[in-house]
């Protein structure tokens, strides 16, 4: 296992190293230039390319590139553009962990709603649960989350108070773990929503093809109780598939997670990545951008991992 987990991290290397030489290109083609949000509009020319001269944005994108890989290999990210001065892991370090926390909250809510729906809609097949459950699973898929999130703010917290309309915490309150599960509540399951449906769906088909096994057929005619059943004999085997899923859920739940955090205006890395782009800030944009890469490949290894834990008949 330890030489598996190795060879997959070295693979890894030129993995990010594609994603970025791609992302830095695509950006780089994007129209718009830092310069225009940043400096006044009837500064003098030769100030101006002083400005840029300063920054490196005159030199080829082959050497803007190089000089950004080279120093992030070190750990350094650079100068916001905008935020003159700041350095971007001082950004990234200030809001990384209120994505994170976001993350994994969602993550388990995804799950401890979705996996008993799923097998709860298996064991009750062709039945009123299971088309109910079905039913609000497509409208789970087909309806954005951003518009869920309106809604939620409209109704749970404009109209009835019950939630805070955005943020991380009450503005001028005292640290209180309270207050801040109180802002995360909303965000956190509205982010769920993107893998939720989708998630109840693999969790019922996975069942489904557990439960048509000779083994769960012996297990009954052996006079075990239906929960043992299912829990002891058929979930830990209905789980392999699911945990595929997981490895491809961070990625959405990155990319949600710009949205969201727009929408509820939760100070993460996906609110900076959105401020970022609209403002053309390079460093800022291919820090993000890293880091999620980043994330994706380690999501998709921890599932790798996770497959020898639940199925002992794997092995690297």
């Amino acid at each position: 296992m330890t030489t598996y987990i190795i060879r997959r991290c070295l693979m890894a290397i030129p993995l990010l190293f594609l994603i970025s030489v791609i992302s830095f290109g695509i950006m780089k083609m994007a129209p718009g230039d830092p310069t225009a949000l940043m400096m006044d509009p009837m500064i003098k020319q030769e100030n101006l390319e002083a400005y840029k001269e300063s920054y490196g944005l005159n030199d080829s994108i082959v050497v803007q590139y190089g000089r950004w890989l080279g120093n992030m290999v070190q750990g350094n990210f650079g100068e916001s553009f905008i935020r003159q001065g700041v350095p971007v892991s001082e950004l990234i370090t200030a809001r990384l962990p209120n994505t994170l926390l976001l993350m994994l909250v969602s993550t388990f809510i995804a799950f401890i709603i979705s996996i008993p729906l799923g097998v709860w809609s298996a064991t009750k097949r062709n039945s009123l649960q299971d088309y109910a459950i079905t039913v609000v699973s497509f409208l789970g898929v087909a309806t954005p989350n951003f518009w869920i999130g309106l809604v939620l703010i409209m109704v749970l917290s404009v109209h009835l108070g019950w939630f805070p309309i955005g943020g991380v915490a009450t503005y001028g309150e005292p640290f209180s773990i309270w207050d801040r599960l109180h802002h995360l509540v909303l965000p956190a399951f509205v982010l769920a929503t993107a893998d939720m449906a989708g998630l109840t769906r693999y969790s019922r088909s996975s069942m489904l093809d557990v439960l048509r096994q000779d083994y769960i057929r012996t297990a009954k005619a052996n006079g075990f109780r239906q929960k043992t059943v299912i829990f002891k004999h058929g979930l830990r085997n209905a789980l392999i598939p699911i945990i595929t899923i997981f490895g491809l859920m961070l990625p959405s739940f990155i990319g949600g997670s710009v949205i969201i955090e727009s929408v509820f205006a939760w100070p993460g890395i996906g609110l900076l990545f959105m401020e970022a782009a609209f403002q053309r800030d390079y460093p800022v944009i291919m820090a993000v951008v890293v880091i999620a890469a980043t994330l994706v490949v380690i999501g998709n290894l921890l599932a790798d991992i996770l497959y020898a834990v639940f199925d002992p008949r794997i092995e690297y």
